[in-house]
């Protein structure tokens, strides 16, 4: 499989390039187009309890699609929901912890769950979060751009959560106040994390929640 990122990073599409019968797993919805011949088989996969958690905890659809090319390969391109980055990871027997939303497609060598993590409740303000492991390529989407930090073993980097789009799931993560009283409460920073290499961050350039907090003021209001 060969992926090529087009138009980034504020309107990203997803290119990829399926060999003879490979086969390739995505999120409900993600597909923009594909090749003549590529066939599509939409299931549950992992099951019923697997799949609801997904749906209920992971913010991710019940079912998922897998699109198989033909004998003579194929091409099939994917895009997210929102405006922002599409970004290819190669995991090779590692395991990520992503924000709900964020998973666009990838190999059939990778696993996706769902999952109650206090490492979540802690990075990134809930409890659910998106377990991805196994080896093969991964595609993420964000809003905004992705930016990745590399930690080294000990190092530390400070984030502020409502950017954090994954990290590696063996960091530590602790939060902590931006600063003092007055600095936490009025310096429009919101929750910020540390997290402790060895690992690998992605941040995604724009906030979800900074623009719903401009965008909920300028909607016209119902008069009662």
């Amino acid at each position: 499989m060969q992926v090529e990122i087009l138009y980034r990073p504020s309107y990203s599409l997803g290119v990829v390039t399926l060999a003879p019968n490979e086969q390739i797993r995505a999120e409900a919805g993600a597909m923009v187009s594909m090749s003549e011949g590529i066939t599509l088989e939409t299931k549950a996969e992992g099951g019923l309890f697997k799949s609801l958690s997904r749906a209920i905890l992971g913010g991710e659809s019940f079912f998922q699609n897998f699109f198989t090319a033909p004998p003579q390969g194929g091409e099939i391109t994917f895009a997210p929901e929102l405006p922002g980055d599409v970004f290819t990871l190669t995991l090779n027997n590692e395991r990520l912890l992503v924000q709900t939303g964020s998973y666009l497609a990838s190999e059939r060598g990778i696993e996706v769950n769902a999952k109650l993590s206090l490492k979540a409740f802690e990075a990134m303000e809930g409890l659910a979060i998106l377990e991805i492991f196994g080896s093969g390529q991964l595609l993420l989407s964000s809003y905004g751009a992705i930016h990745e930090k590399v930690l080294r073993d000990g190092e530390t980097y400070i984030v502020d959560s409502t950017h954090l789009v994954a990290f590696s799931a063996d960091m530590t993560v602790a939060d902590r106040p931006v600063g003092g009283l007055k600095s936490t409460l009025f310096s429009g920073e919101g929750f910020i994390v540390q997290l402790r290499g060895p690992g690998r961050v992605l941040l995604q350039t724009r906030s979800p929640r900074a623009f719903l907090d401009w965008l909920v003021p300028q909607l016209p209001r119902t008069k009662e």
